[in-house]
């Protein structure tokens, strides 16, 4: 049997608030000095910190007194239109009826307009094992789509993994485009190795240019060993080399696995997990950033679709079309694996 608690604005102040407490899970209340609220998820292994009425990002998160996400220049979360405006999380909900790097020909912002969403509910799900944080969000337009996207990030007793969720309904008469990924900042590590259950020759390095890269001699260089085969990225061992971003695309994921698992291991003796369905996600991204403001090891990126906008998905077959009243839930398991 699950309780609930159903959150208001009233409950987060500058000071931090246990709003529930019991063996196993706490849930503390607090605003950041930007006026967004958060609430921190603890267990025993650590912790996770959302922003419930703005996008459930994933502001924080750390197990076995590591912090996961990617080294930003954010103190705290900022107030924006996208994702740009605060980018120092560790996880955010990409998409949904757009999504990915925009190309000249596209007319919607970084990632779509999912991230930065202002939440109509939150709440917290207490079960005997388990304390979830979730919410819902309806997005319409006048002669345009409809939808209810409800979030939800569930923690279980003593573990370090815990659940990502994303369910999707089509609140419209008419069928919906959908883009989603998953978006998670993992930590860089100088030394750590990646592992996967996909054969290493389905991981290909991007080959377009996005607008906010800018190369320079030594890295498109680097690019052309990779592509020639002369060098496999499956450990972050040349940092300056990827500044700017290295990125490589994992497609058609179904012809490979049904569930899938990625691994990052860390010279320190850490290992970061991510799990998820090919049913769900049958595309995936692996994004790697290393200069002194920002350091990425996005070992995994869970997908519908490579995340090169809207047009690029459509022109490639790979747009989700939902028929009326159709729904899609999507599940991420990621952590430290124990």
């Amino acid at each position: 049997m699950k309780s609930y608690i159903y959150l208001t604005k009233a409950l987060f102040t500058e000071k931090e608030y246990i709003l529930f407490e019991n063996p196993e899970f706490k849930a503390i209340t607090f605003k950041y000095p930007s006026g967004i609220e958060a609430i921190k998820l603890e267990n025993s292994k650590g912790f996770v910190t959302v922003l419930p009425f703005y996008g459930q990002i994933i502001w924080d998160a750390e197990f076995c007194s590591k912090n996961l996400k990617m080294k930003n220049m954010f103190n705290e979360p900022k107030w924006g239109a996208t994702i740009i405006d605060t980018y120092g999380c560790f996880a955010f909900h990409s998409g949904l009826i757009r999504n990915g790097c925009p190309s000249p020909e596209d007319d919607h912002p970084l990632h779509g307009e999912m991230p930065c969403a202002i939440m109509d509910k939150a709440w917290l799900s207490i079960s005997e094992n388990s304390l979830s944080i979730g919410g819902s969000v309806e997005y319409v337009k006048g002669f345009g789509d409809h939808y209810l996207a409800e979030p939800e990030l569930t923690l279980n007793a003593q573990s370090s993994l815990f659940e990502i969720q994303m369910k999707v309904t089509n609140l419209a008469s008419v069928d919906m485009p959908l883009q989603y990924m998953c978006h998670m900042n993992y930590c860089y590590e100088h030394g750590a190795s990646f592992d996967q259950n996909i054969p290493t020759e389905a991981i290909r390095l991007r080959e377009t240019i996005p607008a906010h890269v800018k190369p320079t001699p030594e890295w498109l260089a680097f690019n052309e060993q990779i592509k020639q085969g002369k060098y496999t990225l499956d450990s972050l061992i040349n940092d300056q080399m990827y500044n700017p971003e290295i990125v490589f695309f994992m497609d058609n994921l179904q012809q490979y696995q049904e569930n899938l698992e990625y691994r990052m291991s860390s010279p320190d003796g850490n290992t970061y997990l991510t799990k998820f369905s090919s049913n769900d996600f049958n595309y995936a991204t692996r994004w790697i950033l290393y200069n002194k403001d920002q350091q990425v090891g996005a070992f995994v990126l869970p997908a519908t679709c490579r995340p090169e906008g809207y047009l690029a998905a459509k022109n490639t077959g790979s747009l989700i079309m939902m028929k009326p009243k159709e729904v899609r839930t999507f599940k991420v398991i990621t952590g430290i694996e124990s």
